[in-house]
């Protein structure tokens, strides 16, 4: 257990998952529950998304994941050494080229589906419309590991009849676990910000975002500026650090939060996916340069926050690594006395959950 998860020794009660969209529950997106709280005084307020704006003030710098959701969930059909066959799911993660990218296997469950553990390299799955998936070797296996030891996430090799989007908007399926027992449509797991596909999870932080929310804050003078980061599988169940994630930083966007952090405004950042963009081409000045790849950056106290000075997130397992970058911004202390009251508040947690705005003033 994580020093985090030690100062937050709290239990999600199962009816504060979010089980469904905030408009099946007859809401819209901006109608989720914020709750706002400040690190400087340990001040937490209560209220709707659509207040949102009103938390920041002229010349903050907002940035959003701009990072489009995929159907990243296949079913497949898994054959034993003796002949029998198995209905289980691929989860695709991040490409690696055309052919090959890394994959989670997951087994059906009652309550929805697990990691499936006992897979071996070589394994060839069938996919819908005569595709397969061949399993390579591990991705990033542990040198310590013993022989033998579980695998969660494997390089496959995949021969498909179209490219990997085209493919998978035909046949796949949004990533959904337990909590959220009903499929809905992939336009649920999309942002008003999507715009490039390639995230297998949805950057959820900025899913209550409206058109109406960006143009309230342009009027405020308060900017939104875009990144890419292409989530991959959660880790939250296996208790794992996040596998490396491809990103792109726009120059233009570096400029603004540079500016932004000259004259003493805000940088925001929409999510954890922007978090890890944005410290991943930050030097240890702070100073941010435009920039692009693969970052396996793991946020700590110990590494500490070099940019970001405001973070809207949502709700986190307390098994969850997003937990310890949210430390490294607001302390043990603050963070225990939010979650705390988000408990209290009966607060929804998951992708289609509320939400959290961590300020440090």
């Amino acid at each position: 257990m994580t020093a985090v998860a030690a100062a937050l020794d709290f239990r999600v009660p199962e009816e504060l998952a979010a089980h469904e969209p905030p408009e099946a529950r007859g809401l819209t997106r901006d109608q989720v529950r914020l709750m706002a709280s400040w690190v400087s005084s340990h001040a937490i307020a209560h209220t709707r998304f659509f207040h949102f704006p009103d938390f920041l003030a002229r010349g903050d710098v907002v940035v959003v994941n701009t990072s489009a959701t995929i159907n990243a969930a296949l079913e497949a059909v898994r054959e034993s050494h003796d002949g029998s066959t198995s209905d289980v799911m691929l989860h695709l993660s991040s490409p690696l080229s055309q052919r090959e990218w890394v994959v989670e296997l997951r087994r059906h469950t009652q309550k929805g589906s697990s990691p499936l553990l006992d897979a071996e390299a070589g394994e060839e799955l069938r996919l819908p419309a005569g595709a397969t998936a061949t399993l390579v070797a591990p991705y990033l296996p542990k040198t310590d590991a013993p022989f033998g030891a579980p695998v969660r996430l494997w390089i496959a090799e995949l021969a498909l009849p179209d490219d990997p989007l085209t493919y998978t908007a035909r046949y796949g399926s949004p990533i959904r676990y337990g909590y959220v027992p009903k499929p809905w449509p992939l336009r649920y797991y999309q942002t008003v910000f999507a715009a490039e596909p390639g995230s297998s999870e949805m950057p959820s932080a900025g899913r209550a975002f409206t058109h109406e929310i960006v143009e309230r804050l342009t009027r405020k003078a308060v900017r939104v500026v875009p990144l890419v980061l292409h989530t991959g599988v959660s880790s939250l169940e296996a208790n794992e650090p996040p596998y490396p994630e491809r990103y792109r930083v726009p120059y233009a966007t570096a400029h603004a939060v540079n500016s932004a952090r000259s004259r003493g405004s805000r940088v925001v950042a929409v999510g954890t996916t922007v978090v890890r963009a944005l410290e991943s081409v930050a030097g240890h000045d702070g100073f941010v340069t435009g920039g692009s790849g693969w970052t396996n950056l793991l946020i700590t106290p110990e590494r500490g926050l070099r940019v970001v000075t405001a973070v809207l997130t949502g709700l986190h397992d307390p098994k969850a690594s997003h937990l310890s970058m949210l430390e490294t911004l607001a302390g043990r202390e603050h963070l225990a006395l939010a979650y705390e009251a988000a408990l209290r508040g009966r607060y929804l947690w998951h992708e289609f959950g509320d939400l959290h705005l961590l300020l440090k003033n």
